[in-house]
């Protein structure tokens, strides 16, 4: 049921075609990871899930996978003009630890939404200042044909490779547009490779180059890696469609210039074959901005009593081209959706694992979602396949349970590993143990029997004052559900 083509939009031509490997039987993917001066918010972790699934499908095609995501910890600029402080330079200022110890908080803080997410781990996290020694050396490889030297650094000359800015599709006469100019610049879409510490100034991380003691510009370090660990060209290269205007523009640029490449007319020039992003995750009260204080983040999901796994569902009701609203109305509706299937999985719970998953009661469905998810990763109509082959009757529980693993398996919920309890979170506010709700409901339980309704709603009432809203006649058989403290 996989043998359909893969189809994949490609951002640099705008248009699906076919996944054809430039290894054959591989599948080489390169994700933008974090910039870890601060937490993600969850429109950040947007992308990771959508790479995730992108990374499921090439394994349910048959191909093995190396992914790669990068760590992003020196370099990145607080806005995406060759103006303006290190981020990472920038927090350290503000704080009593070193840029390094920064570093290592948010990247295990980003690394914990990860597992949340039941997002898999790439084949190696790529950090960034690992790679200095293979940035200067790639720099040094293209400075005399493609770059020129100012004061404030190295600049590549977007004038030297063609079709500079095809994937923004931003190009004007004057190049693509900044907000803030480099003073000498010959051309205003002209990008930073090295970036010289100014006299009198020192930096946390700096490093010696030929272009003056300094750090290298945020473009650089993906090209240097994706040529490292995966070659160009590489399958995939994946990231937020705010990537697609300004930093991969660059990237590209930069893999031109190494390998020499022309026109961008084939698509392989660009160091990958395949360019795709992921839509924005867009958030009406401005919370989402990192700039807002308490933005939106996993943890706070969780303190509000909700499972990270329901926002894996949210993200994957929508196709990840689209743009996609946040509202907790909607995460409320994703977490019922993933308790609803849980409940479906529960009763296959005791079936053996491992099972043959050949049956003709499920050949429609497993049709169905191959097409789906070979369209572009059409994760909707996945998701709606996954619900049908829980709701396929009387069949060997193996073998339905075979099915729905080789779906989950793409999905990435993890089901047969989850339970009531996992997805039943108490918000942090909360002040009530489950432990008691349980106590005090089967009180309500015989009191009901009892026909003691006074007593009944006296407890009902007494559970609602500490926020647990009691669901009588449930068609979800969840009983109860834990809001905040009334």
């Amino acid at each position: 049921m996989t043998d359909r083509p893969l189809r994949l939009f490609n951002s640099l031509n705008r248009a699906q075609e076919d996944f054809v490997p430039v290894h054959p039987g591989e599948a080489r993917v390169y994700t933008c990871g974090p910039t870890v001066y601060n937490y993600a918010h969850i429109g950040n972790m947007r992308a990771y899930v959508f790479a995730d699934v992108l990374g499921r499908t090439l394994s349910w095609k048959g191909y093995g996978l190396t992914h790669i995501i990068n760590i992003t910890d020196v370099g990145h600029l607080t806005d995406d003009a060759d103006a303006g402080e290190d981020k990472l330079e920038k927090a350290a200022a503000g704080s009593q630890r070193s840029i390094w110890e920064i570093a290592a908080h948010y990247t295990d803080a980003f690394k914990a939404d990860v597992r949340a997410l039941n997002i898999r781990q790439p084949a190696r996290w790529s950090v960034a200042t690992d790679y200095i020694a293979e940035m200067i050396d790639f720099a040094k490889s293209i400075a005399d044909k493609h770059c020129y030297q100012l004061e404030s650094g190295l600049y590549f000359d977007v004038s030297t490779v063609a079709d500079y800015g095809r994937l923004a599709r931003a190009v004007t006469e004057d190049g693509e547009g900044r907000i803030d100019t480099v003073e000498g610049k010959r051309n205003a879409a002209d990008f930073a490779i090295w970036r010289t510490t100014p006299a009198g100034e020192t930096r946390q991380m700096e490093w010696d180059s030929p272009w003056g003691r300094g750090a290298p510009g945020w473009h650089l370090e993906c090209s240097v890696m994706g040529e490292k660990l995966l070659g160009f060209p590489f399958d995939i290269h994946t990231g937020g469609i705010d990537h697609r205007e300004i930093h991969h523009p660059n990237e590209i640029a930069q893999n031109q210039a190494f390998c020499g490449c022309g026109s961008l007319d084939e698509a392989t020039h660009s160091g990958a074959r395949i360019w795709m992003h992921n839509n924005f995750l867009v958030e009406r009260s401005g919370k989402m901005s990192k700039s807002s204080g308490e933005f939106l983040r996993l943890p706070l999901l969780i303190e509000k009593g909700y499972h990270p796994l329901a926002y894996r569902m949210m993200c994957l009701q929508a196709h990840y081209r689209s743009e996609l609203e946040f509202s907790w109305e909607g995460l409320e509706a994703a977490l019922t959706r993933l308790k609803r299937m849980v409940m479906a999985v529960e009763q296959l719970s005791d079936a053996p694992a491992g099972a043959a998953h050949d049956h003709p009661k499920f050949a429609p469905v497993l049709a169905k979602f191959d097409e789906a998810i070979s369209d572009d990763l059409n994760t909707p109509i996945a998701l709606t396949a996954l619900e049908d082959a829980l709701a396929v009757k009387k069949v060997d529980p193996a073998i339905k349970r075979a099915v729905i693993e080789r779906m989950d398996a793409v999905l990435g919920f993890g089901l047969f590993a989850l339970t009531r309890r996992d997805l039943r979170l108490r918000p942090a506010s909360a002040a009530i143990t489950e432990e008691e709700i349980e106590a005090e409901l089967a009180e309500r339980r015989e009191a009901r029997a009892a026909k003691d309704f006074e007593r009944s709603d006296a407890i009902r009432d007494r559970l609602a004052a500490r926020g647990v809203e009691v669901m009588d006649g449930d068609p979800l058989g969840w009983e109860w559900t834990l809001g905040e403290q009334a």
